[in-house]
Formats: C-alpha cells, sequence, structure tokens
C-alpha cells in the first residue's frame, strides 16, 4: 500500500469509519474543527456525490464524511463504491478507521447506556464481535487505523491534527486576561478568577480617580505598592505552572479574570502587568480585555 502524502493537503476527502463506540463523533467534531465540511452516517448511495463536491470545490473545499454500520448496507457495498473512488486521481482521497479494545468499548457502551447497531436484542459483547469480524475488509482497505483505547478526547483531536498537517503540532491556545468589577457583576466567560481589592484603591486618592489602571500616574501608585509587586509576581508565576497544562490538555480558550471594585483601576493595572508577564509562554496568543473601563463610576 502507497504510503499517503504528508503535506497539508494529506486529504481533501476523508472518510471515516470504525467500530462502534471507537470515537467517531469525537473525530469528526475535531475535523470539522480543521476546516471539513463534515457529514455524520453518510448513506453509501451518496458517496460519490459528496465525493464529486469536494473536488470539484463546490461551496466547501473539504470534505469529510463517517459511515459506519449504522446503515444496513454498509458492509456490503461500501468497499465496491470506494475502490471506484479511488481510481479518481483528481481527487485526494483518505479512509481512516477508528478502533478499541473490546474491553474499552463494552466499558464505553456501559457508561453511556447507547445500545449497539447490532445488539438491539441480544448482550453488547455479541454485537461488538459480530461488527469488529464484519469490517475486517474494511479495516484492511484504511490509509490509517487509530486505535483510541488509550486515548482522550484531546489526545484524538491532536492525533487527527497531526495527520491531516503531515507535521507534529502543539495545541495554541489564546488566553484572554480580563479586567473587570465586581459591582458590575462577575464575568460568566471566567475560567480562573482573582479578586486583587487587597490592594489600596487609588479611587480614594481625587487626582487619580478620573483616571484608569492604564495611565502611567495609576500605575506609578499601585506600583510602589509592594503588595502589589508580590501578588502580580506570584500570579504570573502559577500561570506560568498552570498555563501549559491547559495548553497540553487540548484546551482552546482559557479566561483568567481580574477583579476590582469598579474594574478602573487596580484590575486594570493587575491584568496589564500580567499580560507583560506571560508574554514569553509558548503556544498560546494573549488577549487583553477591560470589561469595565469605560463604565461610570
Amino acid at each position: 500500500m502507497s504510503r499517503p502524502r504528508r503535506d497539508a493537503s494529506w486529504a481533501r476527502f476523508i472518510v471515516l469509519t470504525g467500530l462502534s463506540g471507537s470515537g467517531k463523533s469525537q473525530a469528526i467534531r475535531a475535523l470539522e474543527d480543521l476546516g471539513y465540511y463534515c457529514v455524520d452516517n453518510l448513506p453509501v448511495s451518496l458517496l460519490p456525490v459528496m465525493a464529486e463536491l469536494a473536488e470539484r470545490q463546490i461551496e466547501h473545499q473539504r470534505v469529510a464524511v463517517v459511515m459506519d454500520i449504522r446503515e444496513p448496507r454498509f458492509v456490503s457495498h461500501f468497499p465496491r463504491v470506494y475502490r471506484k473512488l479511488r481510481t479518481n486521481r483528481h481527487l485526494t482521497q483518505r479512509l481512516i478507521f477508528l478502533e478499541a479494545g473490546h474491553a474499552e468499548l463494552v466499558r464505553r457502551f456501559s457508561e453511556t447506556r447507547r445500545p449497539h447497531p447490532l445488539a438491539a436484542d441480544r448482550p453488547i459483547t455479541e454485537g461488538l464481535a459480530e461488527e469488529r469480524a464484519s469490517l475486517r475488509p474494511i479495516r484492511a482497505m484504511a490509509d490509517k487505523v487509530i486505535d483510541t483505547s488509550k486515548l482522550n478526547v484531546h489526545e484524538l483531536r491532536q492525533r487527527l491534527r497531526e495527520l491531516v498537517s503531515g507535521r507534529k503540532q502543539a495545541s495554541r491556545l489564546v488566553l484572554t486576561i480580563l479586567s473587570f468589577g465586581f459591582q458590575h457583576g462577575p464575568p460568566a466567560e471566567a475560567d480562573l478568577m482573582f479578586d486583587v481589592r487587597f490592594l489600596k484603591n487609588p479611587h480614594w486618592v481625587p487626582t487619580l480617580r478620573p483616571l484608569t489602571g492604564k495611565d502611567p500616574a495609576v500605575a506609578a501608585y499601585l506600583r510602589r505598592q509592594p503588595t502589589a509587586r508580590t501578588a502580580i509576581k506570584k500570579l504570573a508565576s502559577m500561570l506560568k505552572w498552570l498555563v501549559p497544562l491547559f495548553v497540553q490538555e487540548g484546551k482552546s480558550y482559557l479566561t483568567v479574570a481580574i477583579g476590582c471594585t469598579g474594574g478602573r483601576h487596580r484590575s486594570v493595572y493587575v491584568a496589564e502587568a500580567l499580560k507583560r508577564e506571560l508574554s514569553d509562554l509558548k503556544g498560546l496568543a494573549i488577549k487583553l480585555s477591560h470589561r469595565d473601563l469605560v463604565k461610570a463610576r
């Protein structure tokens, strides 16, 4: 079997199949995030139609479909239809087969309590055994077989990302540092929230009250406080430890919320300082947002 091309266009058309419970639903969502137009449970009769759309780049440049034993004719009709599809030299297509160990599949069906397509009125083990046996010829046709037994959803996503791109890629996380005022309510999108109301408040200094944490005079006032310097140092140290763990886990977005009373002085200054402290972290894009900066006091 010839090896697939290892470049950014590894496959314009992907057929994803495999054993029930092996993770096809998570895999198709990962491909959708990678820019594929995705269709689940496509009938075999429509496979040539979807391939033609991908070849002509009608509406969508890259297409991925899930096909499996949920369709009664899948086992008998798919091999012939897919072999014919492979004669098309103008369309790069690949077949990915997902599988998992028997015990792991039994555990997954037990946890989800979903019925197996071939075991509506018999033990799940019998349905799994029949499915594995009937799919062996299709498994043999696959360009890539992925065993998901020991993969969580994030690791499966990473495996597919590397497969499609042809190279090992690190997950990229968007880190948003958000300042806010508790008097306007905490932000619902916050993953981590820190309260900096223990710092001396510039609001009570008449010359600083109309300013914000972005103004040099307010920044100087807070910077002179040893507690502020220590707090920023400790927060930055903790986030430098935590954020790479979130990246490793495959998290796409992380919002760190910094709150003070009104969201105009202390939280703004600390958020600005944290962005500078974290600027050397790898594998993420840092966004800064001051939610309540322009709200009236």
